[in-house]
């Protein structure tokens, strides 16, 4: 059985930085991609930040310049996975998800997530 689980999440004030991490358990051959997705209370889900097998590298806009996509440099595996996230700002409060891909078209793979809170 394949699991997703985040760490990392917690209360921190505005300008602070915080670390997610994402470990993945089970049995897969190759993943396609990871990402992270954020769900800030009252919004739909949306996506934070991505890594191909390749390594390329994907950033919302919000995040650009403040936060950093990393993994595991295993062969056949991207996992774990961080995020590394600076200067907070109060919009980026959220619940934050690892998720993971097998082919390109769709999540296959989510976890339960973490909560990120920051106070201004």
């Amino acid at each position: 059985q394949v699991q997703l689980v985040e760490s990392g999440g917690g209360l921190v004030q505005a300008g602070g930085s915080l670390r997610l991490s994402c470990a993945f358990s089970g049995s897969i051959n190759r993943l396609n991609s990871m990402a992270w997705y954020r769900q800030a209370p009252g919004k739909q889900r949306e996506l934070v930040a991505s890594i191909t097998n390749a390594g390329t590298t994907y950033y919302a806009d919000a995040g650009k310049g403040r936060f950093t996509l990393s993994r595991s440099d295993a062969k056949r595996t991207m996992y774990p996975m961080y995020l590394q996230m600076n200067s907070l700002k109060p919009a980026c409060t959220g619940v934050y998800f690892c998720a993971a891909q097998e082919g390109l078209a769709y999540v296959d793979y989510w976890g339960r997530g973490t909560q990120v809170t920051v106070s201004s």
